[in-house]
């Protein structure tokens, strides 16, 4: 028996601006969620899956949207629907209707603590004490697999990395037990084997409390493992909807198979051709990057926090090394310490020759001109007050290089090379979907045509289809121009599509690395074999596993005089490391039955 609608949308239509000048986002939008049922929303970004979300949440107002027609019912009582256009927010945002966004990093207030952004909803909506609130978020925060839970209550979302905050926004929608969750990409930040953990913990959620999900994802594979139904949207309409197991097995329409077409999957994609003899670019020798730990506003502990610790290798001209690992484990302090945005506390970095690691504030801007960064979050790294024209060639002026038409017409070449319009130069960041938004940050990132380029998370918001399209625009451009790649990423099948070696970290170590298929088809250390169970399957016949799990990944801290030994390695296929001592880190512990190789 099938249960009966919980909420409907009814020929949902929302634009923005004028209605003369308006852009329709969604128009004519109609499909149920059952109690207890959990409905994908899928298709490529700026298709109108975030924005219906935003309606139903009475948010879309707030971004500049209008609901033109239609209405959103909310079958509380089953004998008298409610039109949520009609009732007051306060009454069920929250408490009835939760929603974990896309981006976390604008999501959370910057100035309040992670503890206060917890606790606030609790104390509102149940009226729990001060101290009981706190009880509580410290078990939310353990229930979504958070390390330190108590210690992260204190600290701020900058103080977190980008997975760590997408966890907490994650335990924030779900404080409040809500009959409805709406997960925008909920799992896009995170590791494969925390997105294992929150997948399975949703479903486990669902099955004892009857919870009702609207899951908003570009992943399919996700799609497989999480869906009852699927609603796949493009340009604002709905194209095609129906159980998970008829759009994967027999898809109608020819957008739909495109889409499943587009799915990256481990083991069935060929790396990028290779070039063997490239000359070294790239050198990092012993790279130490660390954190003070603060114990007050100001007050600086006797412990630091050991976010990279003796890191070495080399990557050649033209060739791409990926770095993965579990949110936290160092790989974006990495990328940003061999480019200077964090400063290492010893090791060398030589780019193409030059030391960077001892180069002034100079030298080191020009040295700049030779290397960019893809940023993991688009949003907060693009000036809200000015238009992506100004952005993208701000780089070709900063440097001398073109301005005025010239600078212009190099930006919208990028914008078509990357799948965006040249009409929208004249937009800002926040007229833009977050997949566009990261589109942007690849322009940014090129146009400069640079040797090196740090690209973190850089595909990780973006749709399958236009992930694809960039992932061979990357290649493209390496081919053409011998550009290097550091891919940070925690898409295995994305990194074996990419990338020519891997090095997989944990704790601030590089435990393994090699060549790309070496270690994905013969991973050595147990850390690598953890991750490569947990990655997801786009089959709806082939449940993922929830036991697939490491040791928690607590940050290292230690003493201010602790100096570590150096790592001691064993070459057990030529070029294929893997690290054989913790080098006095707490010993990484796994279930054996649960640690298999694809």
């Amino acid at each position: 028996m099938v249960n009966p609608p919980f909420v409907q949308f009814d020929r949902l239509r929302v634009t923005f601006g004028s209605d003369l000048r308006g852009i329709t986002a969604v128009e004519d939008l109609s499909f149920d969620i059952a109690a207890g049922e959990t409905v994908c929303l899928v298709g490529e970004s700026g298709s109108g899956k975030s924005v219906s979300a935003l309606a139903l949440m009475r948010l879309v107002e707030h971004e500049g949207g209008n609901i033109s027609s239609g209405r959103v019912l909310w079958q509380s009582d089953p004998d008298r629907p409610v039109a949520l256009m009609q009732n007051p927010v306060a009454d069920w945002r929250g408490r009835e209707i939760a929603m974990i966004f896309q981006e976390p990093s604008t999501a959370l207030n910057p100035v309040l603590s992670i503890g206060r952004q917890l606790t606030e909803g609790l104390r509102r909506h149940e009226n729990l004490s001060p101290r009981s609130a706190k009880t509580r978020a410290i078990a939310l925060l353990e229930q979504v697999h958070l390390s330190e839970p108590e210690r992260r209550m204190g600290q701020f979302p900058h103080e977190l990395s980008g997975g760590m905050r997408q966890r907490v926004m994650i335990a924030m929608a779900l404080a409040c037990r809500p009959r409805l969750l709406i997960a925008d990409e909920p799992t896009t930040a995170l590791d494969v084997t925390t997105q294992a953990e929150i997948l399975g913990l949703l479903r486990e959620l669902r099955a004892e409390t009857g919870l009702s999900i609207l899951f908003i994802t570009h992943d399919m594979a996700v799609v497989a493992q999480m869906a009852d139904r699927v609603v796949v949207m493009r340009d604002g309409r709905k194209v095609e909807d129906g159980p998970v197991r008829q759009i994967f097995d027999h898809p109608r329409e020819s957008y739909t198979k495109d889409l499943l077409a587009s799915v990256p999957r481990l083991g069935a994609t060929v790396g990028p051709p290779a070039r063997d003899d490239a000359q070294p670019l790239l050198q990092v020798e012993n790279l130490v990057t660390r954190y003070p730990v603060r114990s007050g506003l100001w007050r600086r502990s006797a412990q630091e926090i050991h976010a990279v610790q003796d890191v070495s290798f080399r990557l050649g001209q033209g060739r791409t090394l990926a770095l993965v690992g579990e949110s936290g484990c160092g790989k974006s302090t990495l990328g940003r310490s061999v480019l200077r945005l964090t400063e290492p506390v010893s090791g060398r970095v030589v780019l193409g020759g030059q030391e960077i690691t001892g180069l002034n504030a100079t030298d080191l801007r020009a040295a700049r001109r030779d290397m960019q960064l893809i940023f993991q979050d688009p949003f907060s790294s693009l000036d809200p007050r000015m238009r992506l024209v100004d952005q993208v060639s701000a780089p070709l002026r900063n440097f001398g290089l073109a301005h005025g038409v010239e600078a212009r017409d190099r930006a919208a070449t990028l914008f078509e090379r990357v799948g965006l319009s040249a009409d929208m130069l004249r937009r800002y960041p926040h007229e833009l979907s977050g997949g566009q938004r990261q589109r942007v940050s690849i322009a940014r990132a090129l146009v400069l045509s640079p040797r090196l380029i740090v690209a973190d998370e850089a595909v990780s918001a973006l749709d399958v289809s236009v992930q694809a399209r960039v992932l061979e625009l990357m290649l493209d451009l390496q081919a053409e121009r011998g550009l290097s790649y550091l891919f940070i990423s925690h898409d295995l099948a994305v990194v074996e599509r990419m990338s020519h070696d891997v090095a997989v970290m944990y704790l601030g170590r590089i435990v393994e690395c090699g060549p790309t298929r070496t270690v994905l088809s013969d991973p050595r250390h147990p850390y690598t074999q953890a991750l490569l169970s947990a990655v997801p399957v786009p089959d709806p016949t082939q449940k993922l596993r929830r036991d697939v799990r490491f040791a928690p990944l607590s940050a290292p801290i230690h003493d201010l005089d602790y100096s570590p030994p150096p790592p001691v390695y064993e070459e057990v296929t030529p070029g294929h490391l893997v690290l054989q001592s913790e080098c006095g880190y707490a010993a990484p512990s796994a279930q054996p039955e649960t640690l298999h190789a694809r």
